[in-house]
């Protein structure tokens, strides 16, 4: 009797509960904010080779000047909508690096960087941010496919078209996951939940990212839910989850390698959150972060930049240098130039073409549409 009384005493104790939540997800972490290894066996699990370590972080650069580069064309009116991936170059980069070119990557509108380094032309990337049709034409430059969905701009939806896709590839017994990234906003949608629940019952291929950035858009992640982790979501339908410190490229990199490991042998989808923070505003289109975060906020975080860690441990490593640094951002600068001209070359969409493009079939109205505005040569 006793035994049943203090267990039935445990279960009644909800503060223990909320404790057991915050104690269950700790932080995987590999390299610290110095540039230190700070577990030498999580990186000799991560298999990572010195050439792998400068690919790496030259992808983190990639994505950093591709942010410097679209926020400028942007504020010129040259590039559609954008938003700012400073500060996710971890979390983004280092996770994608462990994917391969037939997995499905589904991305949300802060994840281009991905689809990029899948092999997706910067020029097409700026299309899609236009509007273009041509930007959602996912081949790479010689025409070959790229297996990826188009950034969604619909919170958390990419995660539901993900579970369906990892489902396909089960059953069809494919070596390859679907993989998915949304913000801390995006795990407060029913999408989300939908995805996780739905890709669990059926043990899909799949693996899901929330990148805990503090922000949904202006509302800090401290008051989106009282969830001590967003891990912990996870939980409620039956995935392996787990937490990842975000600006932390190697542990990014190994959670990602093991979590595909995990789906693609077809024991389920796996969630990670990884904490990472964005620096900038959450898009061009006129949001102001310092009307909800403070600049001493923001400053903080800049001194966690993930490209700092990353730069000094290759740099002690004898792997990088500031000169290696200045060459490879200005081939990058050199390739984004070219792909901007590139962009700029080809023809603008017509009104007729936006109707033309909107339907496989066109309605009735809108084939009178299509003739009416083909004759005003729009």
């Amino acid at each position: 009797m006793s035994n049943i009384s203090n267990l039935n005493h445990q279960i009644l104790d909800f503060a223990t509960q909320l404790k057991a939540q915050d104690d269950n997800f700790p932080t995987l972490s590999v390299l610290n904010n110095d540039g230190q290894i700070v577990d030498e066996e999580a990186l000799k699990r991560a298999d990572l080779s010195n050439d792998d370590l400068v690919k790496l972080f030259s992808s983190m650069l990639l994505n950093r000047q591709l942010d410097i580069r679209s926020t400028k064309l942007a504020k010129q009116g040259r590039f559609g909508f954008f938003a700012p991936t400073a500060g996710q170059e971890a979390s983004q980069m280092g996770t994608a690096f462990a994917f391969r070119a037939e997995d499905w990557l589904f991305p949300g509108y802060r994840d281009i960087p991905q689809v990029v380094a899948k092999g997706w032309p910067i020029y097409k990337a700026i299309l899609w941010s236009r509007g273009h049709v041509l930007g959602n034409e996912f081949k790479t430059e010689d025409g070959q496919p790229v297996n990826s969905w188009f950034p969604q701009i619909i919170i958390g939806a990419q995660y539901v078209e993900a579970a369906g896709v990892a489902l396909g590839l089960k059953k069809r017994e494919q070596n390859a996951v679907a993989y998915a990234y949304t913000g801390d906003g995006g795990s407060s949608q029913g999408d989300f939940y939908e995805a996780l629940n739905f890709a669990g019952a059926y043990h899909a291929n799949a693996v899901f990212f929330v990148q805990n950035n503090g922000y949904a858009i202006s509302m800090p992640r401290a008051d989106q839910t009282a969830a001590a982790h967003l891990a912990a979501k996870g939980w409620a339908a039956g995935l392996p989850s787990i937490v990842v410190d975000g600006q932390d490229a190697i542990a990014a990199y190994l959670a990602a390698k093991e979590a595909r490991a995990w789906a693609v042998s077809g024991k389920g989808p796996v969630l990670i959150e990884l904490l990472t923070n964005r620096f900038e505003a959450h898009s061009t289109a006129g949001d102001d972060p310092l009307r909800y975060r403070s600049k001493e906020d923001i400053a903080d975080w800049w001194k966690k930049d993930p490209l700092i860690r990353m730069r000094k441990y290759l740099t002690d490593q004898g792997l990088w240098s500031e000169d290696q640094e200045k060459e490879t951002i200005a081939q990058i600068d050199a390739r984004i130039d070219a792909d901007i001209k590139k962009a700029d070359q080809v023809d603008k969409q017509k009104i007729s073409d936006y109707l033309k493009n909107t339907l496989e079939v066109p309605s009735y109205v809108m084939r009178e549409q299509i003739k009416k505005f083909e004759s005003e040569g729009r």
